[in-house]
């Protein structure tokens, strides 16, 4: 006989071995329990039933009526504890609701027309379908906070003409094990209902990465709730919404199942236009079954508006209040690098509240600069500085301040002052300067300019007030971290080797980065 069949005979043993062992612990097991209720019958029986006296039928009717009622409240108690656990946070907008449309959407023109061939598949589903084609059943939107993608689902909702239910993935995640399931299971449940009754349904799921993440990423954010990380019961709310994603082709309608079973209908089964968008932050993290064609078919990322398409959210969100009309859409269009429509809105909403509590009736330029400064750097704050502090600071923020208009082509000096603010805790004074448009790419020189403005208010330190403060810890981490990338990652100091790879003598590599900062 072989090795390989002395090996199979032997574990084939060792499981029969296994399995008639775990058997006879069943069977003692169960014999065990007869016995004991066996005993607890004869005792009963023998010694407790003779010495009670017969009841009255009204006492049998009083007793039957107390167990009733306890049975009956404590079912009522279980299940109002289940139907206020399983309440997930959950909004239903029906059709013409909430009046936004595609003409409220600004910025993402790429995005929104995305959008709308999606709603367009949705509207005429019917003869997509009878073209033999399958409705769309899922959209990822992905993206940095604010870039507007619920709003944007929202507005799909809306073009289509069907309901439109927000949910929050978090609130799936409950206490007790299968409650996230049937909650899920609930939803899907009414939005189909709806579906056949408008002709489609639009469920949002904010932050889906809360019930969506991957199963095999540690077991972080899946849990079911207290007992969900037990036995993997926590990938129930998962499993769920992947099965109510993709559905198997079964008749719902409790009606139709009636006249399927009886041999009346006989048609092919089709599923309801139900359209699930999700938002996330973290796309990555989602599990891979979720991202597959035939649950979120589409994905698109939702980024900030660019400079060019930046204005229109601005005049969008202007129009909306009383505001200058001398105010140069330009000049916010370069100070608003970078922001989101939700950080736009925020910040003309701000100041709405500075023009108001001024005694104004119409916003101005400054109205908006102060409402970004308080964005960005929170409530101003009035430091008790002597004359000498006074005198120190303003000098060294000057050297930025200075450095940044003649060294920087791509940025402009928009903040200086030697005022503390709320949102930067130990600051006593700061420079700022802002881009003059979306920066993706660095060359040599803006290197060498970051570096020297970095330093340049040690040199203004020394220059004008002859001495060395200590507030120059971040400006020297700055300055020596810009040179070690330029030296030993970028190539930028006349040799193609990257010290992330290459192992270059730290002696060296500190050498070459002083002589840069000293240069």
């Amino acid at each position: 006989m072989s090795e390989d069949s002395k090996t199979t005979k032997n574990s084939l043993d060792k499981s029969i071995d296994l399995g008639m062992d775990q058997f006879g612990r069943f069977v003692k097991l169960r014999w065990l329990m007869l016995v004991i209720v066996s005993i607890v019958i004869w005792y009963f029986f023998f010694y407790i039933a003779p010495q009670l006296s017969a009841p009255s039928p009204g006492s049998i009717l009083y007793y039957a009526f107390q167990i009733s009622f306890a049975l009956l409240f404590g079912i009522m108690q279980f299940v109002a504890i289940f139907w206020f656990l399983g309440r997930p946070r959950l909004y239903w907008v029906m059709p013409g609701e909430t009046g936004v449309t595609f003409e409220d959407y600004k910025g993402n023109p790429e995005v929104l027309e995305a959008a709308k061939r999606i709603v367009l598949l949705l509207r005429g589903v019917k003869e997509f379908q009878e073209m033999g084609g399958s409705p769309v059943r899922g959209l990822l939107l992905s993206g940095p906070p604010g870039t507007g993608k619920s709003y944007l689902a929202q507005c799909m909702s809306t073009e289509a003409g069907v309901p439109f239910a927000y949910a929050s993935a978090a609130s799936f995640r409950a206490m007790f094990i299968g409650m996230d399931i049937l909650m899920i299971r609930r939803l899907y449940s009414k939005a189909r209902r709806l579906a056949r009754e408008y002709g489609g349904c639009v469920v949002f799921m904010d932050e889906i990465d809360a019930i969506g993440a991957s199963r095999g990423g540690g077991g972080m954010g899946l849990g079911g709730g207290m007992m969900g990380l037990m036995g993997g019961a926590g990938t129930g709310g998962l499993n769920q919404l992947l099965m109510e994603m993709d559905p198997p082709n079964i008749e719902t309608g409790w009606f139709k199942k009636i006249l399927r079973t009886i041999g009346l209908s006989h048609s092919r089964v089709q599923n309801e236009p139900v359209l699930t968008v999700g938002a996330t932050n973290i796309p990555e993290s989602l599990d891979r079954a979720l991202l597959r064609p035939g649950r979120f078919d589409r994905k698109i990322h939702v980024a900030a508006p660019t400079d060019k398409y930046r204005g229109e959210v601005i005049e969008y969100y202007l129009k909306k209040v009383k505001s200058d009309p001398n105010i140069s859409l330009n000049a916010l269009v370069q100070r608003l690098v970078d922001y989101t429509p939700v950080a736009i809105k925020h910040v003309i909403n701000e100041a709405v509240i500075i023009a108001h509590f001024d005694g104004r009736e119409m916003v101005t330029y400054r109205d908006l600069v102060e409402a970004q400064d308080v964005h960005e750097f929170g409530l101003r704050q009035t430091s008790e500085l002597t004359e000498i502090d006074r005198r120190r600071l303003a000098y060294h923020e000057a050297g930025h301040a200075v450095a940044s208009y003649y060294l920087y082509e791509r940025y402009f000096p928009a903040y200086v002052t030697i005022h503390q603010r709320s949102d930067l805790e130990g600051a006593a004074a700061f420079a700022l300067p802002r881009p003059k448009e979306s920066i993706k790419t660095l060359s040599k020189e803006d290197i060498l300019a970051r570096i020297q403005v970095a330093l340049a208010a040690r040199a203004s330190e020394e220059l004008f007030l002859d001495l060395n403060m200590n507030g120059v810890t971040s400006d020297l981490t700055q300055a020596t971290t810009n040179a070690f990338a330029y030296v030993g990652l970028w190539g930028m100091d006349g040799t193609l080797a990257s010290a992330k790879v290459t192992e270059v003598p730290q002696t060296k590599l500190d050498e070459r980065v002083e002589n840069l900062l000293q240069a």
